[in-house]
């Protein structure tokens, strides 16, 4: 993640459904919800602050009707907000036109949502180079471009595939695909795994981290899922009735939620899966261990060793250098407290 000066910042954005919620918001500023629910609005985006950092993967989650498909949406404009500030590499979108919206979206934007919506009369080739079509790009460069992505996830082959000759994983490769031929800088997925099995959610999720690892996105991501987050995400926003409750790391998050919605969010997840070997390593003290474990390694990745018998491994930094100890006991009484 890059901690420079944000990709993405949105300020104080709401997003109220009714009747002339805008006038209503400007003469109501900071409403509750009762006051909300009273003027017969409903606010499904409340007062929402967030930073997305260029190359972050940065995770919206929370139960379904919590807003994190209203607020992407308000992120893209494709849902517009009622009240707020939402900055795009310091461009202000909520003042650009819609023939501006248009070209970000075509040029610095890629979309994938949870329901594929791949051109059935299409080939995965023309499905891939769609967009790119759309922006008038010669048809020898869109399809040199669209073969680039559909190797780059996987479908090297099947480029004159129908969409009902593909699995649903394969599918939804086609839509990650479409998204990325346009070489976006700022990717959103819209709970994009959620309609498929178990296993092959799983398989896109591996997939997905192999993608960033190659293409460093700036990526919001959205999710019910907390299990998806922590696998996925450098930070989790989790969002109820609308606002954004905590924005924290994983590891935060697990550690020390802020509410007890976000305690009963993380109370069945297992802490050593979590929680990195920095967090509960201690200073470099006697002979070194034989065994070695990174210091961004999950203490999850420690258990082996420790069950092969050792009590203590070196903790190793970025270029291999010791940094810390980590013991079995602060490895067991964490995984007993979780």
């Amino acid at each position: 993640m890059n901690a420079s000066q944000p990709e993405l910042v949105c300020r104080n954005v709401w997003k109220l459904f009714g009747p002339d919620a805008e006038s209503w918001l400007s003469a109501h500023p900071f409403p509750s919800t009762d006051a909300v629910h009273a003027a017969g609005l409903v606010a499904a985006v409340r007062d929402v602050n967030l930073d997305v950092a260029t190359g972050e993967i940065f995770v919206i989650m929370g139960l379904s009707g919590s807003g994190k498909s209203t607020l992407v949406r308000c992120l893209s404009r494709l849902v517009e907000p009622t009240a707020g500030e939402i900055l795009f590499h310091g461009e202000n979108l909520l003042a650009a036109s819609e023939s501006r919206m248009i070209e970000i979206r075509r040029k610095q934007m890629g979309m994938v949502f949870q329901h594929f919506a791949l051109l059935p009369h299409l080939s995965v080739l023309a499905n891939v180079a769609f967009p790119l079509d759309i922006q008038g790009v010669a048809r020898a460069e869109r399809e040199a471009r669209a073969r680039k992505m559909i190797d780059l996830v996987g479908l090297a082959g099947r480029e004159n595939a129908f969409p009902r000759q593909l699995s649903g994983g394969q599918q939804q490769r086609v839509g990650i695909a479409r998204s990325l031929a346009v070489e976006p800088e700022l990717w959103f997925l819209d709970e994009p795994f959620s309609a498929l099995d178990p296993l092959i959610r799983r398989e896109m999720q591996d997939e997905f981290v192999r993608l960033q690892s190659l293409l460093h996105k700036t990526i919001v991501f959205i999710t019910h899922d907390f299990d998806e987050a922590i696998r996925l995400a450098d930070r989790i926003a989790i969002m109820k009735d609308g606002a954004v409750v905590q924005c924290a790391t994983p590891e935060e998050i697990v550690l020390n939620p802020a509410t007890d919605y976000v305690a009963e969010f993380t109370r069945n997840v297992a802490k050593a899966k979590v929680v990195r070997v920095a967090t509960l390593m201690g200073p470099l003290n006697g002979e070194a261990p034989p065994l070695s474990i990174a210091a961004t390694a999950r203490i999850a990745e420690a258990a082996p060793m420790f069950l092969g018998g050792a009590d203590r491994l070196l903790v190793t930094g970025g270029a291999g250098e010791a940094v810390g100890i980590l013991s079995r006991r602060s490895a067991v009484d964490l995984v007993l407290k979780g």
